[in-house]
């Protein structure tokens, strides 16, 4: 009998079941556990739309007294004042949530005529969102976010020019040069501690083609359709009403 022959194939099956133990062992080591974030079920919280860039569609037949501009998109607009408003939430589950609210923004579009004139029109609105959340809805973590609402135009003004320090400028309260109101959608992300990035449309004309001066429809033929680009910061404001419950999870998972 071959001694070694033996001794080798004992030592071979030992060293094979040590390591099919080691796996084991690994393998059945209880993974570390740790708790969830907190949600918050009921809160209040902000709704900075902060940084608006807006463009727009513009389509005008040729009726209007500003020139026939035909189809076109508007210059990109910037504005910062005053964007903001609150929501109100409720987060039925951990990667659910709903919202409404209430918001001012400030909302308009540039248009460059073929004679080289430069009209901004704007308005102020007070707005109510209706969405939804889906993704993790722990304090300032990430999700995404989308729904639609409308807005009420309160203040409008207009300014036109060809040279910058030769200006013509209107401004009016609840004017009829817009619709009493202007429907919307919207889709974005917050990510990590609340900042948000956003794009809203507005389907509906943003002038009123109807509108009558002096005898003239400054707006007839025309159909401004809004754009709008915006960066800004949503946060919760008020303390809970009652947190989902606090499971647990695997680490990694």
């Amino acid at each position: 009998m071959n001694y070694k022959f033996i001794i080798t194939t004992i030592l071979a099956c030992c060293l094979s079941f040590s390591a099919a133990f080691a796996r084991i062992g690994v393998s059945d080591t209880p993974a570390v556990k740790k708790a969830l974030a907190p949600v918050r079920r009921f809160y209040t919280g902000t709704s900075l739309d902060g940084a608006i860039f807006s463009t727009a569609t513009i389509h005008n037949s040729g009726t209007s007294a500003a020139g026939n501009t035909a189809d076109k998109m508007g210059t990109l607009r910037f504005t910062y004042a005053v964007n903001t408003g609150f929501t109100f939430n409720f987060n039925p589950g951990r990667h659910f949530g709903l919202y409404t609210g209430i918001d001012i923004k400030n909302i308009g579009f540039i248009e460059k005529n073929a004679g080289g004139e430069t009209v901004k029109r704007r308005t102020y609105t007070l707005g109510v969102p209706i969405g939804i959340k889906i993704g993790n809805m722990a304090d300032k973590k990430p999700y995404l976010f989308l729904g639609g609402g409308a807005d009420a135009p309160f203040n409008y003004k207009e300014k036109s020019f060809s040279i910058r320090d030769q200006k013509t400028k209107m401004n009016e309260w609840f004017s009829m040069r817009t619709p009493a109101i202007l429907p919307y959608v919207f889709a974005g992300i917050a990510i990590n501690h609340g900042f948000t990035f956003k794009a809203q449309y507005y389907p509906n004309n943003f002038l009123n083609p109807d509108f009558t001066t002096n005898g003239v429809k400054p707006y007839a033929g025309y159909d401004v359709k809004l754009l709008l680009l915006s960066a800004g910061y949503a946060v919760p404001v008020k303390k809970n009403h009652g947190l989902i419950k606090n499971h647990k999870q695997i680490t990694g998972v």
